[in-house]
């Protein structure tokens, strides 16, 4: 618990001491180019297999180089999740003739481009605070956008939640794949078509599932990828339509005007 007002050290974006820039040395080295090799291994090799000492061998400097700069392995993850939501184009949420669907629509593909780009960045965005300069300025932007879009204050933060959690979780099954993929040496379509093989020898047993069949037959002759962005493209459309009937709903009456309560 915390004590004296402070809170725990929990974050780099919490914590007083804040990461080096540069050492002043005459050396390469900055911490620029430290998050850029973390985010570089973290693709190629994944969250499991990262470690200071495998990122100090890339650069080719040791351990404590990169300690110089970072004060732990937690931190420098943080600023690696923040560098990669800053690679996000942005809508111009000032915009006030720019409709909000569309931005909407930009921000979630965005959001699902990046998250697909970095499978393990859905396992950091469960495990860490998500505070840094970057992600606060993709939060910013959301909710500039859905000020425009005529939803009422309260409502906002729970209609984001709805679009940006489903993004979240589109992706991260898709990542999920993605590593199953890598793991068996094959690319999407190869190893989707070998899980329709077998698949589909179940399906025509005893226990007849005939929309389930028909749902995959559905998609032959279709890459992967194809398939995923053509679901996603309506799996959003469901979302922002449900935030405009969000919008559009009329308001609930006040306590003291509901039917049945009676007057003081």
């Amino acid at each position: 618990m915390a004590t004296g007002g402070r809170l725990p050290q929990t974050s780099v974006w919490l914590s007083e001491k804040k990461p080096r820039q540069a050492s002043g040395a005459t050396g390469a080295l900055d911490l620029d180019r430290i998050v850029e090799a973390t985010i570089r291994l973290l693709d190629a090799e994944g969250l499991a297999k990262f470690s200071m000492r495998r990122l100090a061998a890339e650069l080719k400097v040791t351990a404590m180089s990169v300690y110089w700069y970072v004060d732990t392995k937690d931190h420098l993850l943080e600023l690696a999740l923040d560098a990669v939501s800053g690679g996000m184009r942005l809508p111009d949420a000032s915009d006030e003739s720019a409709d909000w669907r569309e931005q909407l629509r930009q921000l979630a593909t965005e959001y699902r481009d990046s998250l697909v780009a970095h499978p393990w960045v859905t396992q950091l965005v469960a495990r860490y605070l998500n505070l840094g300069p970057s992600a606060l300025a993709l939060s910013n932007a959301a909710l500039l956008v859905m000020r425009r879009s005529g939803i009422p204050e309260e409502k906002r933060n729970g209609a984001l939640a709805a679009l940006f959690q489903f993004v979240y979780g589109y992706a991260a099954i898709e990542s999920v794949y993605h590593e199953k993929c890598r793991a068996a040496g094959m690319s999407q379509d190869e190893y989707f078509a070998s899980v329709v093989e077998v698949f589909s020898r179940q399906l025509q047993g005893p226990d007849a599932y005939d929309e389930v069949a028909r749902a995959v037959d559905q998609q032959d002759g279709v890459s992967v990828e194809e398939m995923r962005r053509r679901d996603f493209s309506v799996a959003m459309e469901t979302v922002i339509a449900g935030i405009e009937a969000l919008r559009d709903r009329a308001p609930e009456p006040a306590e003291q005007d509901r039917p049945g309560r009676k007057a003081e």
